[in-house]
């Protein structure tokens, strides 16, 4: 394929309490707030990031925080888990962490041969932790809060609620190039990207499942990751050629997006690796304030009035 998904670009969700979000990202999981930013469609709402070291396209967690946002309630059409890859050696590790931080992990489970523990963050969004090889760390976090050797290295994949499989798979499969792996229960795994990139999605099928309710701990949308402008341009051309009515290309400012929705009605973008977030920050100050894309910074003093103050945990919990 010339302009091939990579694999998963960030993921989106939606949370309630900034601050308890930022506490739970950085100090539970142990990745960095790379980006402390606004939802550029509601400017009134941050648009934090998590990431490693420098944000890498493939571990960007992102949330939109609504204040009082009430909980989202599960079903089908959404996104139900997120999955982070972890070194196989850490198992003991991040279970006696979780346990010092009075969090409850369901598992270990053994699924498709890998090692699985579940846990909710603060807004109920399942986060799975699954101990592979597969994925590397490719920019590691060496001031946070969790040794290198055992922290997150990138995304393994997500789980998407699905009352029907058979609409969602073809776009999976035969436009995006995803490749079936395997069948346990109701869950149907694909792999999609490149080598060390690719991501596990799995399609847990479910007729008698409710439609989803989108809120505090809901997954807004899923970003796929290509390498640049013309890849998107590409993209854009294909998915309009298949009826799915895509978005004009959006600048981000940290990355160019289209958007459109697949037919199990989850909310599936497509996003350039460039220009990253370091365009606007140093390295070493990522996160450390708000940054705004040029187009808003005329309106800094109305934005910082309406968003609560938030603080980086200081020093980083290292448990």
């Amino acid at each position: 394929m010339t302009h091939p998904i990579i694999g998963i670009h960030h993921i989106t969700a939606m949370a309630s309490d900034a601050q308890r979000n930022v506490d739970f990202y950085v100090s539970v999981l142990g990745l960095r707030l790379v980006k402390r930013s606004i939802n550029q469609d509601a400017p009134d709402v941050y648009h934090l990031y998590y990431g490693d070291e420098i944000g890498s396209p493939g571990t960007a967690m992102t949330f939109f925080p609504f204040g009082r946002a009430a909980r989202g309630t599960r079903g089908h059409g959404e996104v139900s888990r997120v999955a982070f890859a972890v070194p196989p050696a850490s198992l003991s590790y991040w279970l006696e962490r979780l346990s010092s931080l009075g969090i409850a992990a369901d598992g270990p489970h053994e699924r498709f041969g890998e090692t699985v523990i579940a846990f909710p963050d603060p807004d109920g969004l399942l986060i799975e932790l699954v101990f592979t090889e597969r994925q590397s760390l490719r920019a590691p976090w060496k001031h946070g809060p969790v040794p290198v050797e055992h922290a997150v290295k990138a995304f393994h994949g997500v789980t998407m609620n699905l009352a029907d499989a058979a609409p969602s798979v073809a776009v999976l499969q035969d436009i995006l190039g995803a490749v079936f792996i395997a069948q346990e229960g109701n869950r149907h795994r694909y792999m999609i990207g490149v080598e060390e990139h690719a991501a596990a999605i799995d399609l847990f099928i479910d007729p008698a499942l409710p439609r989803a309710r989108q809120s505090a701990g809901s997954v807004h949308h899923i970003a796929w990751r290509v390498t640049d402008d013309a890849s998107e341009e590409h993209w854009r051309s294909t998915v309009s050629r298949h009826g799915l009515a895509p978005t004009e290309i959006i600048d981000r400012f940290y990355f160019h997006s289209i958007y459109f929705h697949e037919p199990g009605g989850i909310l599936y973008e497509i996003a350039t690796d460039n220009p990253g977030f370091t365009v606007d920050e140093p390295l070493e100050k990522l996160g450390s304030a708000l940054v705004l894309p040029p187009w808003y910074e005329p309106h800094r003093s109305a934005i910082e009035r309406l968003l609560p103050p938030i603080q980086l945990p200081q020093p980083p919990v290292n448990v």
